[in-house]
């Protein structure tokens, strides 16, 4: 729906306040490339907000991000209302962390999308889905589930690894196969490469 000027201004000043990491004129800019999407969305939400489709084609197309998983699970860390719907306040909020984010920011968006059923653990069955998906693509023929999870085990295990993550699950130290989030942030603090530790859920640098 169109926007007076002043209701415009009203919303620009509020999200440069409430997402602290932008600035005004970029927040302007982001309502702007709000619009744009809301224009390309189906008009279910009327004008409200655009639907994942929109939002994982922008990510993908913005920042690179192809992870289907990690995608569904970024989508849901910004609706947080959890309507099937991005709003614009949600839209600016959610892109101050993933672009500006301090590293607590960032420690808590990413323990979020590793903990995918919100126990507030990341489980060895969690580990396993995210890492199934960021391994390379093994040949038709091969099925990789096998591998990952002799991966997830070794691990845990604390045997040699040449995945960087493994220093990560060090962390682990009573040996329950589950990392809290102050295991997480303990991991992290001392080694901030592994903040992505099961997946890339971070635009790359550029």
């Amino acid at each position: 729906a169109a926007m007076s000027r002043k209701g415009r201004k009203l919303l620009v000043d509020s999200l440069t306040r409430s997402a602290k990491h932008f600035t005004k004129s970029e927040v302007e800019c982001l309502i702007k490339l709000f619009d744009t999407l809301v224009a390309k969305a189906s008009s279910q939400f009327a004008g409200a907000g655009f639907d994942r489709t929109v939002f994982r084609d922008t990510l993908y197309n913005a920042f690179g991000m192809t992870d289907n998983v990690v995608l569904d699970r970024v989508f849901g860390i910004f609706d947080k209302d959890n309507t099937g719907c991005i709003t614009v306040e949600e839209w600016v909020e959610g892109l101050a962390v993933l672009l500006r984010g301090t590293l607590e920011e960032k420690m808590k968006y990413c323990f979020t999308i590793y903990d995918l059923n919100g126990d507030g653990y990341i489980s060895k069955e969690e580990m396993f889905q995210m890492l199934k998906h960021s391994l390379l693509i093994q040949p038709a023929d091969e099925e990789p589930d096998e591998g990952v999870k002799d991966l997830v085990e070794i691990a845990l295990k604390k045997m040699a690894s040449t995945y960087f993550f493994v220093l990560f699950l060090l962390q682990d130290y009573d040996h329950d196969g589950k990392l809290s989030f102050t295991d997480f942030e303990k991991a992290v603090r001392d080694e901030n490469l592994l903040l992505e530790a099961f997946g890339p859920c971070l635009p790359d640098i550029k």
